[in-house]
């Protein structure tokens, strides 16, 4: 059977198009990343979406791990979501208050539960 060249152009558009429909992978998380996770609903997720620019009382963490390494010049993102969770009032991103965010968490959280939450947090691109 033969097939006029411009079928084989409808096919491949077709399969191209339909190929984007097929769902991609969820990543797979590390135990780590999973732990952080869980300590981001028990402390964060009152305050912080991780939707697009919602807003509940803080800024959306969505992209957080894309945008912390671009804010302080010289901090990579895992320094500056650390000395951000650490030190909250150090760096305030622009419109929000710079005392809503609790200054305990550091006294709250373990350190294990401090790097889960950072490994996480890194996790959205």
């Amino acid at each position: 059977m033969k097939v006029s060249q411009k079928a084989a152009g409808f096919l491949v558009f077709f399969l191209a198009a339909c190929s984007s429909l097929v769902p991609q992978p969820t990543p797979t998380r590390t135990e780590e990343e999973i732990r952080g996770r869980a300590v981001f609903k028990a402390y964060c997720e009152r305050c912080h979406g991780l939707v697009g620019e919602t807003v509940i009382v803080g800024p959306s963490l969505a992209g957080i791990a894309t945008r912390a390494g671009t804010r302080i010049e010289g901090l990579d993102a895992e320094a500056y979501i650390r000395n951000s969770i650490l030190d909250p009032g150090v760096y305030t991103v622009e419109g929000f208050p710079t005392d809503v965010m609790p200054i305990t968490l550091k006294d709250e959280l373990s350190p294990e539960d401090l790097d889960a939450v950072i490994a996480f947090l890194l996790t959205l691109k």
